[in-house]
């Protein structure tokens, strides 16, 4: 087999260690490029040689992204077919039914699931596949396929609309792969009922991966005043809403978000605690400090404001405002959460940034949890990238 695929080698001064020990990337400054190896077609499966052309593993190609290659499977003769496909996402299903009762869940995890720059959610009866490198882009319709044999969903939906996939050279032309368009879904989590757009929505339409920190908020909410801001569909707010919290403002930019929020407090039977506000959250934040709002629970998930290192500087300083004007919120020993799913921002420049916020705003705090994605949002070992979201659970004190 390895003989009909291309080939690219690793520079002598590369780290073939790192990539035998697992390490799932090979850059463009680690790979000998010639005219052939960049006229490979983005996605194209090859066999990755080290120095002394020792096969190493067989890995999906794109010369022209800095990620040269994406290593697939760290045998050199691996067929990357339909039964290579469902081994990998049988393996996670298997993990994702050991941790959830319910087919609501995060199936794939790029990397971490053997599936690089592959992202698969789970909403019941639907699948919604992010194809987010070129490789899996090529192969989407055998792995929507694939998902369908494993799983026995009926409805496989293709998002395109990951920030990656430009990164790739690939479209962002979102479409059903298989079955029916399915519309909006009603997704139980934490006690509350959430309605999520997997078509038109951000990302697959909904983020499995706060679960956890939506569940230790909602803890402390119970009888709270709960602002919720960047709340996309209501994760936090319905959560707490759901568990006892008296009422809460959900805060976003997108009014179709707050749309389904609204729908999601109906069905959760939260709606007379529920209100929303659309506008840009750090004027939200401005004018409800203006009109002295006072909250025993304020919650901000921003999307990510340093996604790689050349927006690092700049996304701390907007976690610092965001820290800062969230803090003159909460009402004496009230609860701060701050989340950043950004890659580029590790936790302690993150942790760093947030203190600072809260400092500039005259508080004193207790830092009382630290929050990560869920157990279906596996890390892997060698990609800090695949850590990516920190949660902060403040106590400001009196």
């Amino acid at each position: 087999m390895t003989d009909t695929r291309p080939t690219i080698r690793l520079k002598p001064k590369a780290n073939a260690r790192a990539i035998r020990h697992g390490a799932p990337w090979v850059f463009d400054n680690e790979i000998v490029t010639d005219r052939r190896t960049r006229a490979l077609a983005p996605g194209t499966i090859a066999v990755l040689e080290d120095e002394g052309r020792i096969p190493l593993a067989t890995v999906a190609v794109t010369p022209g992204s800095r990620i040269f290659a994406r290593v697939l499977d760290r045998d050199p003769a691996a067929e990357i077919g339909p039964d290579w496909l469902r081994a990998r996402i049988a393996m996670a299903l298997a993990h994702r039914e050991r941790l959830h009762d319910a087919p609501f869940y995060r199936l794939v995890h790029a990397e971490a699931d053997g599936l690089p720059g592959v992202v698969i959610d789970r909403f019941g009866e639907v699948a919604v596949i992010q194809p987010n490198a070129a490789w899996a882009d090529r192969l989407a319709n055998d792995l929507a396929e694939a998902v369908v044999e494993v799983t026995g969903v009926s409805v496989v939906v293709k998002n395109a609309a990951g920030r990656a996939r430009a990164l790739e050279g690939l479209d962002d032309d979102s479409r059903i792969l298989i079955g029916e368009d399915p519309q909006a879904v009603a997704v139980p989590m934490n006690g509350a009922t959430y309605v999520a757009d997997l078509l038109g929505g951000q990302k697959t339409g909904l983020f499995y991966d706060q679960r956890p920190n939506h569940a230790f908020a909602a803890g402390l909410a119970r009888g709270a005043r709960v602002l919720d801001v960047f709340s996309h569909v209501g994760g936090f707010s319905l959560a707490a809403l759901a568990n006892g919290a008296a009422q809460a403002l959900a805060v976003d930019s997108s009014a179709a978000a707050l749309t389904l929020a609204a729908e999601g407090a109906a069905l959760s039977g939260v709606a007379d605690r529920f209100a929303t506000r659309q506008g840009d959250a750090f004027d939200v934040l401005a004018a409800l400090a203006d009109e002295g709002a006072q909250f025993d629970l304020v919650i901000c998930d921003p999307p990510a404001f340093a996604p790689a290192k050349p927006a690092l500087e700049a996304g701390l300083r907007a976690y610092e405002r965001v820290a800062r004007l969230a803090a003159g919120l909460v009402a004496p020993g009230g609860y701060l959460v701050l989340c950043s799913c950004s890659h580029a921002a590790d936790l302690a420049k993150f942790r760093t940034s947030c203190n600072r916020g809260i400092g500039r705003a005259g508080r004193a705090a207790q830092l009382v949890h630290t929050g990560f994605a869920g157990p279906d949002h596996p890390q892997h070992p060698q990609l800090a990238e695949s850590g990516y979201l920190k949660a902060l659970f403040y106590r400001l004190m009196p």
